[in-house]
């Protein structure tokens, strides 16, 4: 086993094995920008390490490590234009280095690329894994979709909340792990085991991108901090805001998501304080630290041995801690 630093470098070097200048330049410039941001590139390390922990070489697993980074990002740049972001681990955002087009153009690049890597694979592999990657991506779509809806209901429940970053965001931790799973052909039971783990995992970083979202600090987390406030996003945050708030801070609360001021300072500072004020944000902190107990139940039920355990539990606590 390596560490995570070294699998981030791995994953560096594969990335810059593969990068070629090609033409158009407008439709490769942004993706050879986009991934040489870097960032914490979680998904394809869990490829490499679960590859590791079922006893096959990390090498074995770049080609589908690197499908799962390169998906991860087209969503990521169709999800800034999305949401107007203006800015992505730090830097300018695709859309508003280049365009609007050429963000949905080169994203569109990169869903076919992706694919593209599980070519590397043999017949069974590649089924496996081409399969397991078509049902999560448009699991992706369908959790972007009810993000979307979600922005302008005012009956959004915590389950629905649930579901929708589940497909948003943790169905893809899930695959990644299950991908390694897949390549170092473990058994089915210890494959299913892992994307529960992951899953779990998924659900429990998302919520913990959520509360980083409104009481992260801006020179670490990379994105603008309020970013879901000025959406007017209904997060675990604004949803536990609701359930324990006074019929007064309801209203407070309620109007300020309904308006978009052209200086949205004072907005996300009221917003934060009734999430304290209420106890949403304790409330959230326990349910990232729930799921993340249940990734770890989940672990001890897969067939490897105590130290590879111990890898992906100390992965989890420090998922659980993060800042960024």
């Amino acid at each position: 086993m390596h560490s995570i630093y070294q699998y981030q470098e791995f994953i560096a070097n594969y990335l810059q094995s593969q990068t070629q200048s090609k033409e158009p330049k407008n439709l490769y410039e942004p993706i050879a920008y986009i991934l040489g941001l870097g960032g914490k590139r979680i998904r394809p390390v869990l490829t490499l390490m679960t590859a590791e922990v079922f006893d096959a070489n990390y090498e074995k697993a770049l080609p589908a490590a690197l499908a799962v980074e390169v998906f991860h990002n087209f969503s990521l740049i169709h999800d800034d234009i999305m949401d107007d972001a203006p800015l992505r681990r730090g830097h300018e955002t695709v859309h508003e280095k280049w365009n609007v087009n050429t963000g949905i153009l080169s994203g569109d690049a990169m869903l076919i690329l992706a694919y593209q890597y599980f070519e590397k694979y043999e017949a069974l592999a590649f089924s496996q894994l081409a399969k397991l990657f078509s049902k999560t991506a448009l699991e992706v779509c369908e959790g972007q979709q009810w993000d979307v809806d979600f922005e302008d209901r005012e009956d959004v429940t915590i389950p629905e909340y649930l579901k929708m970053i589940e497909y948003k965001t943790a169905v893809l931790v899930a695959a990644a792990m299950k991908m390694g799973a897949i390549i170092a052909d473990t058994s089915t039971e210890n494959a299913n085991l892992i994307y529960d783990f992951g899953l779990n995992l998924g659900l429990a970083f998302q919520l913990q991108d959520d509360y980083l979202d409104a009481f992260g600090d801006p020179e670490t987390f990379g994105k603008q901090v309020g970013g879901d406030i000025i959406e007017n996003k209904k997060t675990y945050l604004y949803l536990k805001a609701v359930e324990f708030a006074s019929t007064e801070q309801r209203e407070q609360l309620r109007h300020l998501f309904s308006v978009q001021p052209s200086d949205n300072t004072d907005k996300i500072e009221s917003v934060k304080q009734i999430f304290l004020s209420t106890g949403s944000a304790v409330a959230t902190q326990k349910a990232i630290q729930d799921f993340t107990l249940q990734a770890f139940q989940t672990l001890e039920q897969i067939s490897i041995d105590q130290e590879k355990k111990q890898i992906l539990r100390s992965f989890g606590e420090n998922l659980m801690g993060r800042k960024v």
